[in-house]
């Protein structure tokens, strides 16, 4: 049959929804006996990773730079059924990362998954990004993750034991990120880092692979994103759309437990031969390219600059 037979189009419905919360792909006690190190896992995101993995009998230890997140995390986390040990860390220090390795081997074991989910990130034009703002988010974003990444290695390969590391990245390592030069930059660092770790340390049983999560609304949200997104929220209301889902191909947006099912994954047993790779769960946003391409509205106007004289 002819496609001129058909001449209603179909109907757009996205991508159905995820399973409810408490579902998994992998089978229980998939990570019982296993020790799940996560950075910034105190809020956000890289709490709704660990919960997953709490969820599959993890032991965990949750960092974060800010000790007030470290408590409720524990809680929520232990009301999981999983052990939990927490520390106070800045992984732009070299030294407090062997202290939190150290601290993490004692109370539970050596790490056999680190999740480095930590980083930093606000939006500035590049020609009035600070110094200081330059290296307050190269410095977690990128310096961070190779601290960790390099304690995790460094006491795998001492130990002869295998071991998994995840790196959060950002799809902008990619294609940049007008507004983060800092960020954008950083997280293509974060990239090659799991490229390039991944065949150094493959012949002795470490994998490093990349995540890399799309929009996923959480109440953790920094306050210059969450602005973003509530702007966009209200001009969608004016073009009568239906919210933020209506800007991304799935027609959604996606649930953190998501991102928490493919970290739980990518570290798994059951992706022993996937190392190197940066996995995107996004819903293929990255992806999109309209047939025609909107105005361009510079970055200093978005922000509401005035831009230059």
């Amino acid at each position: 049959m002819a496609y001129d037979d058909h001449p209603t189009p179909p109907v757009p419905r996205g991508l159905p929804a995820p399973p409810p919360p408490g579902s998994s792909a992998l089978p229980p006690g998939t990570y019982n006996g296993t020790v799940v190190l996560v950075t910034g896992g105190g809020t956000g995101l890289g709490r709704a990773m660990a919960a997953e993995f709490a969820c599959l009998d993890a032991e965990l230890v949750i960092a974060s730079r800010k000790p007030e997140h470290l408590e409720r995390a524990r809680q929520e986390l232990a009301g999981l059924g999983a052990r939990v040990t927490t520390a106070e860390c800045d992984i732009r220090d070299p030294e407090r990362v062997a202290a939190l390795f150290d601290r993490a081997t004692e109370a539970a074991g050596l790490p056999d998954v680190l999740i480095n989910n930590a980083a930093a990130n606000f939006p500035v034009p590049a020609d009035e990004m600070s110094p200081n703002a330059w290296r307050a988010v190269v410095d977690t974003t990128l310096t961070g993750t190779f601290f960790m990444c390099r304690e995790f290695g460094r006491r795998h390969l001492a130990a002869g034991t295998p071991g998994s590391i995840v790196n959060v990245g950002a799809s902008y390592a990619w294609t940049g990120g007008p507004g983060f030069a800092h960020s954008a930059a950083a997280k293509a660092g974060v990239k090659n880092l799991v490229e390039t770790l991944a065949v150094e340390w493959g012949p002795y049983g470490i994998q490093v692979n990349g995540l890399v999560p799309g929009l996923m609304p959480h109440e953790d949200l920094p306050g210059a994103i969450r602005g973003n997104l509530d702007a966009q929220e209200r001009q969608d209301a004016q073009d009568a759309q239906s919210g933020l889902g209506a800007r991304q191909p799935a027609l959604r947006v996606g649930a953190p437990r998501e991102l928490g099912w493919a970290a739980t994954f990518l570290a798994s047993p059951y992706a022993r031969f996937i190392t190197g790779h940066t996995l995107v769960v996004d819903g293929a946003n990255w992806q999109r390219r309209a047939l025609v391409q909107p105005s361009v509205v510079p970055v200093r106007e978005q922000l509401g600059g005035a831009g230059p004289e």
